[in-house]
């Protein structure tokens, strides 16, 4: 009889969490008999290795946050990544461990095909020479930082001026990341697969500069007018990079994306619904209807 190949697993753990070891012990166990666990990493230590070439999913024990590092760690590696939701919202870390449990063949056998997310890559270059740089799975933006003064950043798109932006400073996002900062500073929420990137300006000195949605293809360049000594940017608020007068932002779309693996239990709207109570109606008095 021939013997069939086991899926390879490689796990990663956010060591930070209560309860992550205990979960990965049990899940360890259940999966002993039908993949071979290659490794199993801590979130905080991830480094490249060629053991995730040999890998055909990573399942990811923690939350968001530590979904976003491992992703920007795999990127390019066509690795999908299963997340294990032991945090607090699990908005990519859709699965529970007993879903993970009841839904693992499948899995597996790749019925549930692995969904193809877009990311972002943003580099500081200063007089030519580059400084910084990284890929964003949610978000690039930038704060003003202290003395907490409003900053002013000039913005183009294809090298053609969009708009000078006084506020607190600006947003630039994934699809993905659209239910993250850019929604909580009123940017759109986008479907996860829509290709395109959202700009919103956090709390800007105007009433008429409203988030935008651009291409995909778009390219964007951000010049620090005027800066405060904490101006920031970050990267998925994980990865930070100061900022002077005279660096020069540039973002676009990055030529790798990730792969997740999405719950078929349910879907990005379920999610909204359940998680964040998005378009959920008045709490009516039911006894008493007419009030």
């Amino acid at each position: 009889m021939r013997k069939v190949k086991k899926p390879r697993l490689i796990v990663f753990g956010d060591e930070n969490k209560q309860g992550v070891e205990d979960e990965i012990a049990s899940f360890s166990r259940f999966a002993k008999n039908k993949a071979e666990i290659v490794r199993i990493k801590q979130i905080h230590k991830c480094q490249s290795g060629g053991v995730v070439d040999k890998s055909d999913f990573a399942v990811v024990f923690g939350g968001d946050g530590s979904i976003l590092s491992v992703a920007r760690w795999l990127a390019g590696k066509n690795v999908p990544i299963i997340g294990v939701n032991l945090g607090k919202l699990g908005f990519l870390a859709e699965f529970s461990i007993n879903e993970l449990k009841e839904d693992f063949d499948n899995i597996m056998a790749k019925v549930e095909p692995a969904e193809k997310r877009m990311m972002l890559k943003c580099s500081v270059v200063k007089k030519g020479k580059e400084k910084f740089s990284s890929t964003a799975i949610n978000d690039v933006f930038i704060t003003a930082g202290e003395p907490f003064r409003t900053i002013e950043l000039k913005i183009m798109l294809d090298a053609q001026p969009l708009t000078d932006c006084v506020s607190d400073g600006i947003i630039i996002s994934t699809p993905t990341g659209s239910t993250a900062y850019n929604l909580s500073a009123g940017g759109p929420i986008l479907e996860g697969k829509i290709k395109a990137v959202v700009v919103t300006p956090i709390c800007p000195h105007s009433l008429s500069f409203r988030p935008i949605v651009i291409s995909d293809s778009c390219k964007v360049e951000i010049v620090p007018v005027s800066v405060n000594e904490g101006t920031t940017l970050s990267i998925d608020g994980q990865i930070s990079c100061k900022l002077q007068l005279g660096d020069v932002v540039k973002i676009e779309k990055a030529k790798h994306s990730f792969l997740i693996v999405n719950s078929p239990k349910r879907s990005q709207w379920d999610t909204l619904s359940t998680k964040l109570k998005w378009a959920e109606k008045p709490g009516y008095n039911i006894e008493n209807p007419k009030s």
